[in-house]
């Protein structure tokens, strides 16, 4: 999160200008085009989880602290943390936990759908970014338009209405068919090879 001795000692012009730079950082890398993950290994409070949030999966350590605690100093999350927290966990639950500034371990986090995957820290203290690691060698063989188009997919049918949603994976869906990688996903299924895309 913020460093707060810092946002101390900033005048109210400086904060908005910190708080929209954050806001449009954090949105850049939700909109990147590739998959992201957030690896929690330990403290991800106020901006920290809202920028795990912008990541379309999260991994994290047992022992990680997370939360969004902007309420306990008189204001509110302002990097979508309000947007972001609702859409991941549900409206009541995020309410809940901003109105509260309750912070949660990476076992209850699993719990309540904040994060994917919950892990056992290691010595190295590198657990969660270790299995962050392995899910993304499980994304690395797929095509990558195919990737691009699926988070595409993804991220704009939630948006909108299931009739909408299913044209906009219509859509998305024949961006995939003209590409060279389709064709050798298919020569590669008939081969009984690995395939060999290129992102074409």
């Amino acid at each position: 999160g913020a460093d707060l001795k810092e946002r101390a000692k900033m005048h109210s012009s400086e904060v908005s200008s910190f708080v929209s730079r954050a806001r449009a950082t954090i949105n850049e890398l939700a909109n990147l085009p590739v998959p992201t993950i957030a690896a929690i290994d330990g403290t991800a409070l106020g901006g920290g989880l809202e920028l795990a949030l912008a990541c379309d999966i999260r991994v994290a350590a047992s022992s990680a602290k997370m939360g969004l605690v902007e309420t306990k100093l008189a204001i509110i999350p302002g990097a979508g943390g309000t947007q972001r927290l609702p859409r991941t966990i549900g409206v009541s639950l995020a309410k809940e936990l901003i109105f509260s500034a309750r912070v949660v371990d990476g076992e209850e986090a699993k719990s309540i759908g904040l994060i994917s995957h919950v892990v056992d820290q290691n010595e190295a203290g590198d657990a969660a970014y270790k299995r962050a690691l392995a899910l993304a060698r499980e994304f690395l063989p797929q095509g990558p338009v195919a990737m691009r188009v699926a988070k595409l997919a993804i991220n704009q049918g939630m948006e909108v209405d299931l009739v909408t949603g299913l044209a906009i994976e219509e859509a998305c869906y024949a961006q995939t068919i003209p590409t060279k990688d389709r064709i050798e996903g298919l020569l590669a299924f008939k081969e009984k090879r690995p395939p060999r895309y290129k992102g074409e």
